[in-house]
């Protein structure tokens, strides 16, 4: 049974810092491309970042600079960095597990709130 778990969430500051965690079992996770996804309400999922099994990696623009994917394979686990958050930041935050067409796996998101 596939499952990503999501965790890290939570309600910070403008300017302030989370980190999310995604542990994956099920999966051959080391050859799955692993990406955040976020969702704000009234709003379409968009892609944040994604990381190849070889280490490749990429962001969407707005967080640029700000945010940093990782993944470390020994612990079956995925990052997500997030630095200097604003409030358009504020969305439900998605962990996708994905290799080739047939094997495409979602968490049930973790909340991240930007306010003061």
């Amino acid at each position: 049974q596939v499952q990503l778990v999501e965790s890290g969430g939570g309600l910070v500051q403008p300017g302030g810092s989370l980190r999310l965690s995604c542990a994956a079992s099920g999966i051959f996770f080391s050859s799955y491309v692993m990406g955040w996804y976020r969702q704000a309400p009234g709003k379409q999922r968009e892609l944040v970042a994604t990381i190849s099994s070889g280490g490749s990696i990429n962001y969407v623009d707005s967080v640029k600079g700000r945010f940093t994917i990782s993944r470390d394979n020994a612990k079956n686990t995925l990052y997500l960095q997030m630095n200097s958050l604003k409030p358009e930041d504020t969305a439900v935050y998605y962990c996708n597990g994905r290799r080739g067409f047939s094997h495409d796996y979602w968490g049930q998101g973790t909340q991240v709130t930007v306010s003061s």
